[in-house]
């Protein structure tokens, strides 16, 4: 139907997340119809990526220097461990501005039908970074799915040895959110996890 060299770009672009065949040959069209300079801007910006991007020896979040600045910086407080599934993770959390404390970014969480067990998840560099002393509370940040509870179980598992306190964050109603429209789970959830009003 299109070149081949469009058919291909399609290929490639389809398989990024979240991608499917029509919204690649969308983009795909539109960086053949593009100007130039957008095509080589992009080019050049997913060269820099993978040239430039690296994992961070600490927290493993992506950085384009080691140690990353979030852990370069000495305003944070190293008793506070906070692991994530990923970097859009941190990045969020950073975002809300309530936390200062260090992280340490897991490889996704557990998906076994992905292909993705304990051993993908760097946990070994988990242990051994709460182990270098100072770390007194592990807070474990993963995603409230199936796959993020089990992750989170096996964290728990993995560093009850530790000294460390390990923590969950809160579940519950969001703000702005409406009773009526809530799952059972996260009304569960939210009842479990009520506090005394001061």
């Amino acid at each position: 139907m299109y070149p081949r060299a469009v058919e291909a770009l399609i290929a490639s672009l389809s398989r990024l997340p979240g991608v499917g065949r029509k919204t690649a040959e969308r983009l795909a069209l539109h960086l053949v119809r593009a100007p130039a300079e957008e095509a080589r801007s992009l080019v050049a910006a997913l060269t820099a990526v993978r040239q430039q991007v690296r994992a961070c020896s600490l927290c493993r979040n992506l950085a384009d220097r080691d140690p990353c600045a979030i852990c370069a910086d000495p305003g944070r407080d190293d008793s506070l461990l906070c692991v994530v599934e990923s970097s859009a993770d941190l990045a969020a959390l950073e975002a809300a501005g309530a936390y200062k404390g260090r992280y340490f970014v897991l490889a996704g969480a557990l998906a076994p039908l992905e292909g993705v067990g304990p051993d993908n998840l760097h946990l070994d560099e988990l242990v051994k970074r709460v182990r270098q002393g100072g770390v007194k509370e592990v807070i474990i940040a993963t995603n409230p799915t199936v796959e993020g509870e089990a992750t989170a179980d096996l964290i728990v598992r993995t560093l009850e040895p530790s000294q460390a306190r390990l923590t969950r964050l809160g579940y519950g109603v969001p703000v702005g959110g409406d009773l009526k429209y809530m799952d059972g789970l996260t009304l569960a959830r939210s009842l479990a996890s009520r506090q005394k009003v001061d």
